[in-house]
């Protein structure tokens, strides 16, 4: 069975105050509800106005009703996030979203630290999902975490062990109503799909899919964990910027290990599984001083410098 909503706020302790981000959706409304009935006074309210849609103005002056009526304050940003070549829009607004959302916080309350986002179990086996059609590896089959840091502040998922249909009638119990996104039910996003053909059939085909596609999850991301750990070892070992030589002492999966790791903590750049298998073919073939490499790799190119690899945006 998915947790209920009073478990996963029974096990909810974020610093006090903090603050949630707060979209007008059911199951930000239902975090901003029972929020503000556990801690009074201790919660505060981020708006991001996207001015992608029409509804968009709709949605902050019912955010804006709402945080009157429970006392809560509210400050709004607004974003309008584009998207580079190569990226999707969905990821330049989440990122853009997450960079609006700290920068509110350290502006409007320096005292906060922690931030609540309000995705829940549907999400997580959505993104699971989309995870496995891609082909993803270990870090995107590990999903969402329950708590993480990030832009010099605490982030927490309370609701991830619950399912959407629980919040949605948690606010309708206490009278509320929330606001609808239309791109919510547009199908040609992939999410969208899963959420409107999938999970029904799943539901009816295995009804415990959201507590064991989230066991699987936090497999993953254990798994992961340890991977992060022999990475961040082996970079010690061959150096930064890494060492051509000391990199081909290593088996071929751990080169592949610590060159993600080496281009996600030092150039913030994901190479594809295409751009990896010619990297690593590459650097095999780094046996003679004469041999050049220039590669894209992410956003950027990787090459040699003499005995090292370079990486250039």
């Amino acid at each position: 069975m998915a947790q209920s909503l009073e478990q996963a706020l029974a096990d909810f302790s974020p610093g006090l105050p903090f603050a949630v981000a707060f979209s007008g959706g059911a199951d930000s409304t239902a975090l901003l509800l029972a929020c503000a009935r556990r801690w009074p006074g201790q919660v505060r309210a981020v708006h991001i106005h996207h001015g992608l849609q029409n509804a968009a103005d709709d949605f902050e002056a019912h955010c804006r009703a709402l945080c009157l009526l429970l006392g809560v304050p509210l400050t709004v940003r607004r974003v309008q996030a584009q998207h580079a070549p190569g990226q999707s829009p969905e990821d330049a607004a989440r990122k853009a979203r997450y960079q609006a959302l700290a920068e509110a916080v350290r502006t409007e309350w320096p005292e906060v630290q922690d931030v609540a986002l309000a995705q829940h179990a549907d999400d997580q086996v959505e993104t699971l999902l989309i995870a496995l059609s891609r082909g993803a590896g270990l870090p995107g089959l590990a999903s969402m975490p329950a708590h993480w840091q990030r832009l010099g502040l605490h982030w927490h998922r309370p609701w991830l062990a619950v399912a959407g249909a629980a919040l949605r009638q948690y606010v309708q119990s206490h009278g509320q109503s929330w606001v609808e996104d239309p791109s919510n039910t547009d199908e040609n996003f992939t999410r969208n799909r899963i959420r409107a053909r999938v999970l029904p059939a799943l539901a009816d085909a295995l009804p415990a899919f959201r507590d064991t596609f989230a066991r699987s999850a936090a497999h993953a991301a254990q798994a992961q964990e340890v991977l992060n750990e022999v990475a961040a070892q082996d970079l010690l070992r061959i150096g930064v910027p890494p060492r051509i030589e000391a990199l081909q002492s290593l088996s071929r999966a751990r080169q592949a290990l610590v060159l993600r790791h080496w281009l996600r903590l030092h150039h913030a750049s994901t190479p594809s599984t295409a751009q990896l298998h010619e990297l690593l073919d590459q650097v095999a073939a780094c046996t003679t001083r004469g041999h050049r490499l220039h590669l894209k790799v992410g956003q950027g190119f990787v090459g040699r410098d003499g005995a090292v690899l370079s990486y250039l945006s």
